[in-house]
């Protein structure tokens, strides 16, 4: 069984440290739930996992196995095993989703099946095909945007998947057959996903294993399912401190596809 081991990890942006010592398993096959206020550090925890730039690094290790991530490229971390579906999905003027597969999937995959597995994992979630061949997310609503990732996700089978606010976006029949998707691959393939959210309503198709409490920068609790459902009734106010002040150079950051408001 593969692992995503994260351990004492500690960054900062602007001077101003955001990550203050993460510790998590995601095993394959698992489904952990991280959930937590705006502004507590939940997106970047995605970003330095995934190689944004702009991040400093301050300490603690992330690695897939035996492989070290910190440091690698973005891409050598997909190479690794990889994925995130970004809260907010960029768009790519000239280069359609079956550009971008054709060209990433050949390490999963023969070329000439990429287009049969994009129709297929389209029919999964109820994507018209005809949105595989138009520039990748240009003119797309953010429910459209976030079809797109998980036919990515479906595609290029990864070992770990970061969800960050996968939720964010969809109607409810939509958020219904994309979170399916993801819970029939944490079976089919094992995939290993670390789910950032603000609602338990994700929860209703895929299912969670472990339930993170992510405020001030750090895991604060964790549970089992039920624990999701807690945070529905009574919020995050007893894990809330002062809030920081936003770092001067998070605004020049936000030109980057990784790009959050809420860093």
């Amino acid at each position: 069984m593969s692992q995503l081991v994260i351990e004492g990890l500690r960054a900062a942006v602007g001077g101003q440290e955001i990550l203050k010592g993460v510790n998590l398993v995601v095993g394959s096959g698992e489904v952990h739930a991280v959930m937590g206020p705006n502004g507590s550090g939940k997106s970047t925890l995605s970003h330095v996992i995934a190689g944004r730039p702009g991040y400093e690094v301050l300490g603690g290790s992330v690695r897939i196995d035996d492989t070290k991530l910190l440091g690698l490229p973005a891409w050598k971390r997909a190479e690794a095993g990889l994925f995130l579906a970004m809260q907010y999905p960029t768009e790519v003027p000239g280069v359609a989703l079956s550009d971008l597969l054709g060209a990433s999937a050949r390490m999963v995959a023969d070329p000439d099946e990429i287009r049969e597995m994009m129709s297929e994992e389209a029919a999964r979630i109820g994507f018209d095909e005809a949105f595989l061949d138009r520039p990748l997310n240009v003119d797309l609503s953010g429910g459209e945007k976030k079809r797109n990732e998980t036919i990515q996700l479906g595609v290029l089978k990864p070992a770990f998947a970061i969800l960050d606010e996968l939720d964010s976006g969809l109607d409810v029949d939509a958020l219904r057959m994309v979170s399916k998707r993801v819970e029939d691959a944490t079976r089919e393939d094992g995939l290993g996903v670390l789910a950032i959210t603000h609602y338990s309503r994700l929860f209703e198709q895929l299912q969670p294993d472990t339930v993170h409490v992510f405020a001030d920068g750090r895991i604060q609790e964790t549970g089992g399912p039920d624990l999701a459902t807690e945070l529905e009734d009574t919020g995050y106010q007893r894990w809330m401190g002062e809030p920081a002040a936003k770092p001067a150079s998070a605004v020049a950051l936000a030109d980057d596809p990784f790009a959050d408001p809420f860093a």
